[in-house]
Protein backbone atom coordinates (compact mmCIF):
# COMPACT_ATOMS: atom_id res chain seq x y z
CA UNK A 1 0.00 0.00 0.00
CA UNK A 2 3.37 2.39 0.36
CA UNK A 3 1.31 4.41 2.76
CA UNK A 4 2.63 6.25 5.44
CA UNK A 5 2.46 4.72 8.87
CA UNK A 6 1.57 6.05 12.12
CA UNK A 7 1.90 4.27 15.38
CA UNK A 8 2.50 4.72 19.05
CA UNK A 9 5.16 4.61 20.82
CA UNK A 10 5.54 1.32 22.17
CA UNK A 11 4.68 -0.15 19.00
CA UNK A 12 8.01 1.63 16.99
CA UNK A 13 9.80 0.32 20.51
CA UNK A 14 8.61 -3.48 19.55
CA UNK A 15 9.46 -2.46 15.34
CA UNK A 16 12.93 -1.81 16.12
CA UNK A 17 13.63 -4.23 18.65
CA UNK A 18 12.17 -6.81 16.15
CA UNK A 19 14.39 -5.00 13.54
CA UNK A 20 17.39 -5.32 15.69
CA UNK A 21 16.68 -9.17 15.98
CA UNK A 22 16.90 -9.59 12.32
CA UNK A 23 19.94 -7.78 11.53
CA UNK A 24 18.84 -4.03 11.25
CA UNK A 25 21.05 -3.39 14.40
CA UNK A 26 20.17 0.07 16.31
CA UNK A 27 23.15 1.49 15.39
CA UNK A 28 22.74 0.85 11.61
CA UNK A 29 18.89 2.57 11.98
CA UNK A 30 20.56 5.92 13.80
CA UNK A 31 23.19 6.01 10.82
CA UNK A 32 20.38 5.61 8.06
CA UNK A 33 18.17 7.78 10.60
CA UNK A 34 20.46 10.58 10.36
CA UNK A 35 21.60 10.93 7.01
CA UNK A 36 17.51 11.32 5.89
CA UNK A 37 17.44 13.69 7.99
CA UNK A 38 20.64 15.61 6.09
CA UNK A 39 19.41 14.61 3.43
CA UNK A 40 15.94 16.56 3.62
CA UNK A 41 17.88 18.99 4.94
CA UNK A 42 20.31 19.73 2.29
CA UNK A 43 17.17 19.49 -0.22
CA UNK A 44 14.66 22.35 1.46
CA UNK A 45 17.40 24.78 2.31
CA UNK A 46 20.47 24.01 0.15
CA UNK A 47 19.65 27.74 -1.09
CA UNK A 48 20.42 29.22 2.73
CA UNK A 49 23.39 31.31 3.10
CA UNK A 50 25.44 30.98 4.86
CA UNK A 51 25.35 27.37 5.14
CA UNK A 52 25.63 26.43 9.14
CA UNK A 53 23.60 24.42 10.25
CA UNK A 54 23.35 23.60 15.01
CA UNK A 55 22.13 20.94 16.10
CA UNK A 56 20.78 21.05 19.88
CA UNK A 57 21.77 17.40 20.92
CA UNK A 58 20.62 14.91 23.68
CA UNK A 59 22.02 11.57 25.78
CA UNK A 60 19.67 9.23 23.65
CA UNK A 61 19.37 8.05 20.48
CA UNK A 62 17.89 11.71 18.88
CA UNK A 63 20.63 12.77 20.02
CA UNK A 64 22.68 10.42 17.51
CA UNK A 65 20.20 10.73 14.94
CA UNK A 66 21.42 14.30 14.74
CA UNK A 67 25.35 14.08 15.04
CA UNK A 68 25.08 11.91 12.10
CA UNK A 69 23.12 14.31 10.11
CA UNK A 70 25.10 17.17 11.53
CA UNK A 71 28.25 14.80 10.27
CA UNK A 72 26.96 13.98 6.67
CA UNK A 73 26.15 18.51 6.41
CA UNK A 74 29.85 18.77 7.56
CA UNK A 75 30.88 16.10 4.64
CA UNK A 76 28.35 18.50 2.06
CA UNK A 77 29.97 21.82 2.84
CA UNK A 78 27.68 22.71 5.95
CA UNK A 79 29.87 24.63 8.93
CA UNK A 80 27.74 22.10 11.41
CA UNK A 81 27.89 22.85 15.17
CA UNK A 82 26.69 20.30 17.84
CA UNK A 83 25.59 21.99 20.88
CA UNK A 84 25.44 19.32 23.93
CA UNK A 85 22.64 19.93 25.93
CA UNK A 86 22.63 16.54 27.75
CA UNK A 87 26.00 15.41 28.47
CA UNK A 88 27.36 12.18 25.81
CA UNK A 89 29.76 9.34 26.53
CA UNK A 90 33.04 10.54 26.53
CA UNK A 91 34.18 7.77 24.32
CA UNK A 92 31.32 8.40 21.92
CA UNK A 93 32.27 7.63 17.90
CA UNK A 94 29.53 9.56 16.76
CA UNK A 95 31.31 13.01 18.41
CA UNK A 96 34.67 11.98 16.90
CA UNK A 97 33.56 11.27 13.65
CA UNK A 98 31.37 14.83 13.46
CA UNK A 99 34.67 16.52 14.71
CA UNK A 100 36.68 14.80 12.02
CA UNK A 101 34.18 15.85 9.48
CA UNK A 102 35.27 19.40 10.59
CA UNK A 103 31.86 20.24 13.20
CA UNK A 104 32.58 21.86 15.94
CA UNK A 105 30.94 20.64 20.14
CA UNK A 106 30.22 23.07 22.41
CA UNK A 107 28.47 21.55 25.71
CA UNK A 108 25.94 23.36 28.14
CA UNK A 109 27.62 22.78 30.90
CA UNK A 110 30.76 24.76 29.55
CA UNK A 111 28.34 27.93 28.70
CA UNK A 112 26.72 28.67 31.94
CA UNK A 113 25.47 32.27 30.57
CA UNK A 114 24.67 30.99 26.77
CA UNK A 115 26.87 32.99 25.19
CA UNK A 116 28.19 30.79 22.76
CA UNK A 117 24.72 29.30 22.45
CA UNK A 118 23.31 32.81 21.08
CA UNK A 119 26.08 33.26 18.98
CA UNK A 120 25.73 30.34 17.41
CA UNK A 121 21.87 30.86 17.13
CA UNK A 122 22.40 33.98 15.36
CA UNK A 123 24.58 32.82 12.96
CA UNK A 124 22.46 29.51 12.16
CA UNK A 125 20.01 29.40 8.97
CA UNK A 126 19.01 25.84 10.11
CA UNK A 127 18.40 24.38 13.99
CA UNK A 128 18.17 20.89 14.61
CA UNK A 129 15.80 19.75 17.58
CA UNK A 130 17.35 16.49 18.58
CA UNK A 131 17.19 17.07 22.46
CA UNK A 132 14.44 14.29 23.91
CA UNK A 133 12.97 11.43 21.50
CA UNK A 134 9.52 9.72 21.84
CA UNK A 135 9.96 8.51 25.01
CA UNK A 136 9.97 11.83 27.10
CA UNK A 137 7.62 12.36 30.20
CA UNK A 138 6.03 15.07 31.19
CA UNK A 139 5.90 17.79 32.76
CA UNK A 140 9.83 18.43 32.03
CA UNK A 141 11.69 20.23 35.17
CA UNK A 142 14.40 21.79 35.50
CA UNK A 143 17.50 23.08 33.53
CA UNK A 144 16.53 21.72 30.47
CA UNK A 145 12.56 23.08 30.68
CA UNK A 146 14.47 26.39 31.46
CA UNK A 147 17.10 25.78 28.34
CA UNK A 148 13.80 25.02 26.00
CA UNK A 149 12.24 27.95 26.84
CA UNK A 150 15.10 30.33 26.36
CA UNK A 151 16.14 28.88 23.14
CA UNK A 152 11.82 28.92 21.92
CA UNK A 153 12.09 32.79 23.21
CA UNK A 154 14.69 33.68 21.01
CA UNK A 155 14.51 36.01 18.00
CA UNK A 156 14.97 35.41 15.26
CA UNK A 157 14.97 31.56 15.46
CA UNK A 158 16.41 29.95 12.41
CA UNK A 159 14.67 27.66 10.50
CA UNK A 160 14.02 24.49 12.57
CA UNK A 161 13.85 20.83 12.39
CA UNK A 162 12.66 18.62 14.71
CA UNK A 163 14.46 15.02 14.24
CA UNK A 164 11.69 12.67 15.18
CA UNK A 165 9.39 14.85 17.05
CA UNK A 166 9.86 18.19 18.90
CA UNK A 167 11.23 18.00 22.15
CA UNK A 168 8.99 18.10 24.78
CA UNK A 169 6.00 16.20 23.14
CA UNK A 170 4.22 13.43 24.50
CA UNK A 171 4.31 11.08 21.36
CA UNK A 172 1.22 9.56 22.70
CA UNK A 173 -1.22 11.73 24.29
CA UNK A 174 -0.33 15.03 22.13
CA UNK A 175 0.62 16.82 25.34
CA UNK A 176 3.19 20.12 24.98
CA UNK A 177 6.23 20.71 27.50
CA UNK A 178 6.05 24.63 28.37
CA UNK A 179 9.08 26.17 26.48
CA UNK A 180 8.55 23.52 23.44
CA UNK A 181 10.14 24.80 20.70
CA UNK A 182 7.92 25.19 17.69
CA UNK A 183 8.95 23.40 14.33
CA UNK A 184 8.98 24.50 10.51
CA UNK A 185 9.57 20.58 10.01
CA UNK A 186 9.31 17.09 11.94
CA UNK A 187 11.48 14.81 10.29
CA UNK A 188 9.86 11.09 12.00
CA UNK A 189 11.23 8.04 11.47
CA UNK A 190 9.93 4.92 9.81
CA UNK A 191 6.94 5.76 11.49
CA UNK A 192 4.57 9.30 12.40
CA UNK A 193 4.02 8.88 16.12
CA UNK A 194 0.34 9.50 16.79
CA UNK A 195 0.73 12.06 19.64
CA UNK A 196 2.25 14.19 16.64
CA UNK A 197 -1.31 13.79 15.00
CA UNK A 198 -3.14 14.97 18.00
CA UNK A 199 -3.53 18.73 19.89
CA UNK A 200 -1.72 20.55 20.47
CA UNK A 201 1.16 19.49 18.90
CA UNK A 202 0.39 19.25 16.00
CA UNK A 203 0.38 22.89 16.32
CA UNK A 204 4.36 22.66 17.10
CA UNK A 205 5.52 19.76 14.44
CA UNK A 206 4.69 22.27 11.39
CA UNK A 207 5.27 19.57 8.12
CA UNK A 208 6.14 16.04 8.22
CA UNK A 209 8.35 14.39 6.69
CA UNK A 210 9.36 10.46 7.03
CA UNK A 211 12.91 8.84 6.75
CA UNK A 212 12.50 5.47 5.54
CA UNK A 213 14.92 3.07 7.70
CA UNK A 214 14.39 0.04 5.39
CA UNK A 215 13.15 -2.66 7.76
CA UNK A 216 11.98 -5.53 6.70
CA UNK A 217 8.20 -5.27 5.30
CA UNK A 218 7.17 -8.62 6.77
CA UNK A 219 7.77 -7.65 10.50
CA UNK A 220 5.19 -9.05 12.97
CA UNK A 221 5.83 -6.28 15.06
CA UNK A 222 3.46 -4.56 11.92
CA UNK A 223 0.41 -7.47 12.54
CA UNK A 224 -2.94 -5.37 13.74
CA UNK A 225 -1.62 -1.97 13.10
CA UNK A 226 -3.80 -0.13 10.67
CA UNK A 227 -3.64 3.46 11.01
CA UNK A 228 -1.84 5.98 8.35
CA UNK A 229 -1.08 9.03 7.58
CA UNK A 230 -2.05 10.64 3.93
CA UNK A 231 0.58 12.18 2.03
CA UNK A 232 1.82 13.11 -1.48
CA UNK A 233 3.03 9.97 -2.44
CA UNK A 234 0.32 7.83 -1.57
CA UNK A 235 -1.54 10.09 -3.25
CA UNK A 236 0.16 10.33 -6.34
CA UNK A 237 0.64 6.52 -6.53
CA UNK A 238 -3.33 5.97 -6.12
CA UNK A 239 -4.44 8.97 -8.77
CA UNK A 240 -6.52 7.08 -11.97
CA UNK A 241 -4.42 7.00 -15.05
CA UNK A 242 -4.79 9.41 -17.85
CA UNK A 243 -4.27 7.56 -21.25
CA UNK A 244 -3.87 9.43 -23.87
CA UNK A 245 -6.60 7.84 -26.16
CA UNK A 246 -8.95 8.25 -23.87
CA UNK A 247 -12.52 9.35 -24.43
CA UNK A 248 -15.17 10.99 -21.37
CA UNK A 249 -16.64 7.45 -21.13
CA UNK A 250 -12.65 6.40 -19.93
CA UNK A 251 -13.16 8.57 -16.92
CA UNK A 252 -16.45 7.88 -15.67
CA UNK A 253 -19.90 9.30 -15.46
CA UNK A 254 -20.77 11.05 -11.75
CA UNK A 255 -24.98 12.00 -10.84
CA UNK A 256 -25.04 14.30 -8.56
CA UNK A 257 -28.50 14.55 -6.46
CA UNK A 258 -28.24 18.27 -5.16
CA UNK A 259 -29.48 21.41 -4.59
CA UNK A 260 -32.81 22.99 -3.00
CA UNK A 261 -34.07 26.75 -3.60
CA UNK A 262 -31.86 28.25 -0.39
CA UNK A 263 -28.89 26.01 -1.39
CA UNK A 264 -28.05 26.78 -5.15
CA UNK A 265 -24.40 26.76 -4.59
CA UNK A 266 -23.64 23.31 -3.65
CA UNK A 267 -25.05 22.01 -6.47
CA UNK A 268 -22.16 24.22 -8.57
CA UNK A 269 -19.42 23.94 -6.21
CA UNK A 270 -19.52 19.64 -6.13
CA UNK A 271 -20.18 19.46 -10.03
CA UNK A 272 -17.08 21.60 -10.61
CA UNK A 273 -15.35 19.78 -8.50
CA UNK A 274 -16.45 16.30 -10.05
CA UNK A 275 -15.05 18.04 -12.77
CA UNK A 276 -12.01 19.22 -11.84
CA UNK A 277 -11.20 16.12 -10.66
CA UNK A 278 -11.11 14.37 -13.84
CA UNK A 279 -14.41 13.21 -14.46
CA UNK A 280 -15.26 12.35 -17.94
CA UNK A 281 -19.08 13.46 -17.78
CA UNK A 282 -21.42 15.16 -15.02
CA UNK A 283 -25.11 14.55 -14.94
CA UNK A 284 -26.40 16.93 -12.13
CA UNK A 285 -30.13 15.97 -10.92
CA UNK A 286 -31.96 19.02 -9.41
CA UNK A 287 -35.00 20.43 -8.67
CA UNK A 288 -36.41 21.72 -11.97
CA UNK A 289 -36.74 24.87 -10.51
CA UNK A 290 -33.70 25.53 -10.14
CA UNK A 291 -32.24 24.96 -13.65
CA UNK A 292 -32.54 28.01 -15.46
CA UNK A 293 -30.43 30.08 -12.67
CA UNK A 294 -27.68 27.32 -12.83
CA UNK A 295 -27.09 26.14 -16.57
CA UNK A 296 -25.11 29.07 -17.66
CA UNK A 297 -22.88 28.54 -15.17
CA UNK A 298 -21.74 25.29 -16.10
CA UNK A 299 -22.23 24.59 -19.39
CA UNK A 300 -19.91 20.99 -19.25
CA UNK A 301 -23.08 19.47 -17.04
CA UNK A 302 -25.75 17.67 -18.31
CA UNK A 303 -29.28 18.16 -16.41
CA UNK A 304 -32.07 15.46 -15.26
CA UNK A 305 -35.23 17.84 -13.88
CA UNK A 306 -36.84 15.93 -10.68
CA UNK A 307 -39.96 17.10 -9.38
CA UNK A 308 -39.99 19.40 -7.06
CA UNK A 309 -42.41 21.19 -4.25
CA UNK A 310 -41.22 24.60 -3.74
CA UNK A 311 -38.07 24.65 -4.58
CA UNK A 312 -37.62 21.16 -2.72
CA UNK A 313 -37.30 17.73 -4.11
CA UNK A 314 -40.13 15.78 -4.34
CA UNK A 315 -40.89 12.61 -2.96
CA UNK A 316 -42.19 11.45 -6.77
CA UNK A 317 -38.27 12.01 -8.05
CA UNK A 318 -37.00 8.84 -7.32
CA UNK A 319 -38.31 6.79 -10.65
CA UNK A 320 -36.96 10.03 -12.71
CA UNK A 321 -33.47 9.27 -11.28
CA UNK A 322 -33.30 5.83 -11.58
CA UNK A 323 -34.24 5.78 -15.05
CA UNK A 324 -31.43 8.71 -15.89
CA UNK A 325 -28.68 5.53 -14.30
CA UNK A 326 -27.61 4.81 -17.90
CA UNK A 327 -23.67 4.46 -17.68
CA UNK A 328 -23.53 6.35 -14.58
CA UNK A 329 -20.23 4.94 -12.33
CA UNK A 330 -21.17 7.12 -8.97
CA UNK A 331 -23.55 9.03 -7.33
CA UNK A 332 -23.52 11.72 -5.13
CA UNK A 333 -26.60 12.30 -2.65
CA UNK A 334 -27.17 15.27 -0.44
CA UNK A 335 -25.44 19.00 -0.89
CA UNK A 336 -27.91 21.31 -0.36
CA UNK A 337 -30.89 19.05 -0.63
CA UNK A 338 -32.60 20.62 2.61
CA UNK A 339 -34.39 18.79 5.04
CA UNK A 340 -37.97 19.11 4.27
CA UNK A 341 -40.01 16.14 4.47
CA UNK A 342 -40.49 15.49 0.86
CA UNK A 343 -37.25 15.07 -0.06
CA UNK A 344 -36.57 12.64 3.01
CA UNK A 345 -39.19 10.22 1.03
CA UNK A 346 -37.53 10.76 -1.99
CA UNK A 347 -34.15 9.61 -0.33
CA UNK A 348 -36.09 6.31 1.15
CA UNK A 349 -37.50 5.72 -2.29
CA UNK A 350 -34.51 5.95 -4.00
CA UNK A 351 -32.43 3.76 -1.01
CA UNK A 352 -35.44 0.70 -2.49
CA UNK A 353 -38.41 1.78 0.11
CA UNK A 354 -41.32 2.35 -1.63
CA UNK A 355 -44.40 4.54 -1.34
CA UNK A 356 -46.29 1.55 0.39
CA UNK A 357 -43.51 1.75 2.24
CA UNK A 358 -43.75 5.02 4.20
CA UNK A 359 -46.09 5.66 6.82
CA UNK A 360 -46.30 8.63 8.96
CA UNK A 361 -45.11 9.00 12.49
CA UNK A 362 -44.64 11.89 15.13
CA UNK A 363 -40.95 12.17 14.64
CA UNK A 364 -40.69 11.38 10.82
CA UNK A 365 -41.21 8.78 9.29
CA UNK A 366 -40.26 4.53 9.54
CA UNK A 367 -39.84 2.46 6.76
CA UNK A 368 -41.06 -1.33 6.82
CA UNK A 369 -39.56 -4.28 4.67
CA UNK A 370 -40.22 -4.74 1.84
CA UNK A 371 -39.93 -7.23 -1.12
CA UNK A 372 -37.03 -6.31 -3.97
CA UNK A 373 -38.26 -5.55 -7.04
CA UNK A 374 -36.03 -7.20 -9.72
CA UNK A 375 -36.78 -4.93 -12.28
CA UNK A 376 -35.81 -2.34 -10.33
CA UNK A 377 -31.88 -0.92 -11.29
CA UNK A 378 -29.35 -1.04 -8.45
CA UNK A 379 -27.49 2.32 -7.79
CA UNK A 380 -23.84 2.42 -8.21
CA UNK A 381 -21.16 3.47 -5.82
CA UNK A 382 -22.27 6.28 -4.06
CA UNK A 383 -21.40 9.02 -1.67
CA UNK A 384 -23.98 10.84 0.63
CA UNK A 385 -23.34 14.31 2.47
CA UNK A 386 -24.49 16.67 4.65
CA UNK A 387 -28.56 16.80 4.23
CA UNK A 388 -28.94 13.12 2.57
CA UNK A 389 -26.44 12.39 5.69
CA UNK A 390 -29.64 13.70 7.85
CA UNK A 391 -32.12 12.05 6.19
CA UNK A 392 -30.55 8.64 6.22
CA UNK A 393 -30.71 9.05 9.54
CA UNK A 394 -33.92 8.63 9.80
CA UNK A 395 -34.27 5.19 8.04
CA UNK A 396 -33.93 2.45 10.40
CA UNK A 397 -30.69 0.52 9.88
CA UNK A 398 -29.91 2.62 6.50
CA UNK A 399 -26.57 1.33 6.13
CA UNK A 400 -28.16 -2.10 4.87
CA UNK A 401 -29.87 0.34 1.94
CA UNK A 402 -26.97 2.04 0.57
CA UNK A 403 -24.48 0.18 -1.86
CA UNK A 404 -21.37 -1.66 -0.68
CA UNK A 405 -18.64 0.63 0.99
CA UNK A 406 -20.56 3.56 0.31
CA UNK A 407 -18.24 6.75 1.25
CA UNK A 408 -19.92 9.18 3.72
CA UNK A 409 -18.66 12.66 5.00
CA UNK A 410 -20.75 14.01 7.71
CA UNK A 411 -19.10 16.42 10.07
CA UNK A 412 -18.83 15.89 13.68
CA UNK A 413 -22.84 17.40 13.92
CA UNK A 414 -23.76 15.17 11.05
CA UNK A 415 -21.70 12.45 12.57
CA UNK A 416 -23.84 12.63 15.80
CA UNK A 417 -26.78 12.69 13.87
CA UNK A 418 -25.84 9.76 12.24
CA UNK A 419 -24.56 7.59 16.20
CA UNK A 420 -26.89 9.27 18.48
CA UNK A 421 -23.60 10.34 20.12
CA UNK A 422 -22.69 13.58 21.53
CA UNK A 423 -20.36 15.93 19.44
CA UNK A 424 -17.98 16.09 22.57
CA UNK A 425 -17.73 12.62 22.79
CA UNK A 426 -16.69 12.42 19.09
CA UNK A 427 -14.66 15.10 18.67
CA UNK A 428 -12.56 13.74 21.72
CA UNK A 429 -12.72 10.31 20.29
CA UNK A 430 -12.63 10.91 16.39
CA UNK A 431 -10.01 8.37 15.57
CA UNK A 432 -12.07 5.35 17.56
CA UNK A 433 -15.77 7.13 16.44
CA UNK A 434 -14.72 6.63 12.52
CA UNK A 435 -13.09 3.39 13.01
CA UNK A 436 -15.93 1.49 15.03
CA UNK A 437 -18.90 2.80 12.70
CA UNK A 438 -16.92 2.27 9.72
CA UNK A 439 -16.51 -1.29 10.70
CA UNK A 440 -20.18 -1.31 12.06
CA UNK A 441 -21.72 0.14 9.21
CA UNK A 442 -19.63 -1.74 6.53
CA UNK A 443 -18.76 1.66 4.63
CA UNK A 444 -16.14 4.33 4.40
CA UNK A 445 -16.76 7.15 6.57
CA UNK A 446 -15.42 10.53 6.38
CA UNK A 447 -15.35 12.35 9.59
CA UNK A 448 -14.27 16.06 8.65
CA UNK A 449 -12.56 19.19 10.70
CA UNK A 450 -9.41 19.37 11.76
CA UNK A 451 -7.14 16.43 11.13
CA UNK A 452 -9.81 14.43 8.95
CA UNK A 453 -10.33 11.32 9.57
CA UNK A 454 -11.15 8.60 6.96
CA UNK A 455 -11.82 4.81 8.46
CA UNK A 456 -12.98 1.53 6.28
CA UNK A 457 -14.78 -1.19 7.14
CA UNK A 458 -11.51 -3.04 7.30
CA UNK A 459 -10.47 -1.18 10.24
CA UNK A 460 -7.92 0.79 8.13
CA UNK A 461 -7.89 4.62 8.97
CA UNK A 462 -6.11 7.21 7.56
CA UNK A 463 -5.28 10.52 9.02
CA UNK A 464 -5.23 14.03 6.90
CA UNK A 465 -2.52 16.09 8.15
CA UNK A 466 -4.09 19.41 7.84
CA UNK A 467 -5.89 21.47 10.48
CA UNK A 468 -6.62 24.96 8.53
CA UNK A 469 -8.94 27.70 9.24
CA UNK A 470 -9.08 28.17 5.25
CA UNK A 471 -11.39 24.85 5.03
CA UNK A 472 -13.77 26.29 7.82
CA UNK A 473 -16.04 27.65 5.32
CA UNK A 474 -19.98 27.08 4.11
CA UNK A 475 -19.84 25.20 0.34
CA UNK A 476 -16.29 23.88 1.53
CA UNK A 477 -17.82 20.22 2.24
CA UNK A 478 -19.99 20.12 -0.96
CA UNK A 479 -16.56 20.88 -2.82
CA UNK A 480 -14.98 17.26 -1.12
CA UNK A 481 -17.92 15.24 -1.88
CA UNK A 482 -17.82 16.84 -5.51
CA UNK A 483 -14.27 15.35 -5.32
CA UNK A 484 -14.99 12.06 -3.67
CA UNK A 485 -17.74 11.26 -6.55
CA UNK A 486 -15.34 12.12 -9.11
CA UNK A 487 -12.83 9.95 -8.21
CA UNK A 488 -15.31 7.61 -7.38
CA UNK A 489 -16.79 7.61 -10.76
CA UNK A 490 -13.45 7.37 -12.50
CA UNK A 491 -13.66 3.63 -10.80
CA UNK A 492 -11.02 4.68 -7.86
CA UNK A 493 -11.23 2.02 -5.06
CA UNK A 494 -14.42 4.20 -2.50
CA UNK A 495 -11.44 4.34 0.19
CA UNK A 496 -8.84 5.72 -2.07
CA UNK A 497 -11.35 7.96 -3.37
CA UNK A 498 -11.79 9.33 0.17
CA UNK A 499 -8.38 9.71 0.96
CA UNK A 500 -7.38 11.51 -2.55
CA UNK A 501 -9.91 13.60 -1.93
CA UNK A 502 -9.87 14.63 1.84
CA UNK A 503 -6.20 14.87 0.90
CA UNK A 504 -6.17 17.44 -2.37
CA UNK A 505 -9.38 19.23 -0.45
CA UNK A 506 -6.97 19.97 2.47
CA UNK A 507 -4.00 20.89 0.01
CA UNK A 508 -5.92 23.18 -1.53
CA UNK A 509 -7.32 25.06 1.23
CA UNK A 510 -3.76 25.48 2.22
CA UNK A 511 -3.36 27.10 -0.98
CA UNK A 512 -6.26 29.41 -1.45
CA UNK A 513 -4.81 30.77 2.06
CA UNK A 514 -1.75 31.40 0.78
CA UNK A 515 -2.36 32.97 -2.62
CA UNK A 516 -5.02 35.31 -0.91
CA UNK A 517 -2.70 36.04 1.84
CA UNK A 518 -5.27 35.14 4.93
CA UNK A 519 -7.43 32.30 5.75
CA UNK A 520 -10.45 34.18 6.84
CA UNK A 521 -10.59 35.71 2.88
CA UNK A 522 -10.65 31.99 1.31
CA UNK A 523 -14.31 31.25 0.05
CA UNK A 524 -15.27 27.47 -0.97
CA UNK A 525 -15.15 28.61 -4.81
CA UNK A 526 -11.42 29.50 -3.87
CA UNK A 527 -10.45 26.13 -2.70
CA UNK A 528 -12.03 24.85 -5.60
CA UNK A 529 -9.70 26.74 -7.84
CA UNK A 530 -7.02 25.45 -6.29
CA UNK A 531 -7.55 21.80 -7.15
CA UNK A 532 -5.55 21.92 -10.64
CA UNK A 533 -2.63 23.28 -8.70
CA UNK A 534 -2.39 20.66 -5.85
CA UNK A 535 -3.09 18.03 -9.46
CA UNK A 536 -0.42 19.53 -10.70
CA UNK A 537 2.43 19.33 -8.18
CA UNK A 538 1.60 16.03 -7.62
Amino acid sequence: MNAVRVVHVAEMRAIEQEADARGITYALMMHRAGEGVARIVQRRYHDVTPKVVVGLVGSGNNGGDTLVALTHLARWGWQARAYLVRPRPQDDSLLRELVAAGGEVMNLGDDPARDGLHSWLIEARVLLDGIFGTGVKLPLRGEVGEFLSEVAHFHPLPHVVAVDCPSGVDCDTGEVAEGTIPAELTICMEAVKIGLLRFPAFDYVGELEVVSLGLPSDLKAYDGLNLYMAEANYCRNHLPPRPRQAHKGTFGTALIIAGSVNYTGAVWLAAKAAYRIGTGLVRVALPGSLHAALAGHLPEATWVLLPSELGVIDRDAASVVLESLERVTAILIGPGLGIEETTAEFIARLLGKGEESLKRHPLGFVVREESVNPERPSLPPCVVDADGLRHLARIPEWWHALPAQSVLTPHPGEMSVLTKLPVTEIQANRLEVAQRFAVEWGHIVVLKGALTVVAAPDGRVFIIPVASAALARAGSGDVLAGLVVGLLAQRVAPLESAVLAAWIHAQAGLLAAQTLGHEACVLAGDILEQVPEVLRRL
